[in-house]
């Protein structure tokens, strides 16, 4: 593993011109404005776990299209914890092809004194962790094997359509929950988990803060050029083969980078960035932070590769939340 990026003293101001649709907030306006004519229908049942400091349950909601979307919400509880004060929530988005695993496994913001909510990405959940439970009924064309280019001829068709669909509905379902403070909602998650935290930033306008960790699906045109692992690589499988359809497959992207989204994102942010990552190469996500539009301070890890941080950034994410809220 080495450095194949550029180098730290240019990646601080990596600010590249990022392809932008003309009808980008027109087209996520449409999106969200479609997905609210169905009714939120918020369900939350409580789930029994072997863990005795917190209260978990099994909450779903109506995401794009109405199609359900389930998530697990987790609070603590115990001496100190009082039922009349609400507590400010921290949303999470799952890596790529990750789920949202067995009721009371994530327990590191509830245990910081947090209302979480931890959100399955729909038909994901296969490749590691304890798998997701939410199904994608919807079709696309062809495809390669994975998510990246499912719907990839349009933007009304493509996955992430749908996913970051969800993820706005997540932050409207979590504000009705009992407990939680509506007005104290941050977003957070790593990889495409980050990718999807920036966009909510970008389409959310009062959460109160943003932590995308190592964050993907930003930069495409310049991840398809430097970097040759999946889940960027499953693009370029499928542009070997469907050769003159790269212009249109990069203006599909363009309404799921995360640098637009960040453009439009005023939330104040915590990015984290490892400089030998592979997976997401830190230009991209230098892209990102670069554009951000709301305050903004990055960890950077200059000898981590797409893991990150890992315990040093989730320590780091709840004291910089806590600092935030003056908690």
């Amino acid at each position: 593993m080495a450095r194949t990026d550029l180098p730290l003293d240019e990646l601080v101001s990596y600010r590249p011109e990022v392809g932008e649709p003309d009808d980008f907030d027109a087209f996520w306006t449409r999106t969200l404005d479609e997905a609210r004519s169905h009714d939120l229908d918020v369900r939350s049942e409580e789930v029994d776990t072997p863990y005795r400091t917190i209260t978990v349950r099994d909450v779903s909601f109506g995401g794009f299209g109405g199609d359900r979307i389930g998530a697990w919400f987790t609070v603590p509880r115990g001496p100190g914890i009082s039922a009349d004060e609400p507590l400010p929530a921290v949303v999470e988005f799952i890596g790529y092809n990750g789920g949202r695993d067995l009721p009371g496994e994530s327990l590191r913001w509830a245990s910081a004194g947090y209302a979480h909510l931890l959100v399955d990405t729909r038909g994901q959940g296969a490749r590691w962790g304890g798998g997701g439970r939410t199904a994608d009924p919807h079709g696309s064309g062809p495809a390669t094997p994975g998510f990246m280019t499912r719907g990839i001829d349009d933007p009304d068709t493509y996955f992430y359509r749908r996913v970051f669909t969800d993820a706005v509905r997540a932050v409207e379902a979590v504000r009705t929950l009992p407990g939680v403070d509506a007005g104290h909602v941050a977003v957070q998650g790593g990889s495409q988990g980050g990718g999807i935290t920036l966009a909510v930033a970008g389409l959310v306008p009062d959460v109160v803060a943003a932590l995308p960790d190592v964050p993907f699906l930003c930069h495409f045109a310049r991840a398809l050029d430097v970097c040759d692992k999946d889940p960027y690589a499953e693009i370029t499988r499928y542009l070997a083969v469907h050769r003159p359809r790269a212009d249109d497959v990069l203006r599909t992207l363009s309404y799921f980078d995360g640098v637009n989204f960040a453009k439009r994102a005023a939330a104040p942010a915590l990015f984290s960035v490892a400089l030998m990552d592979l997976i997401c190469p830190p230009s991209t996500v230098y892209a990102a932070y670069n554009h951000y539009a709301g305050e903004r301070e990055i960890e950077v890890y200059r000898f981590n590769d797409h893991e990150g941080g890992e315990s040093y950034q989730r320590q780091a994410q709840i004291r910089w939340l806590d600092k935030l809220l003056g908690r």
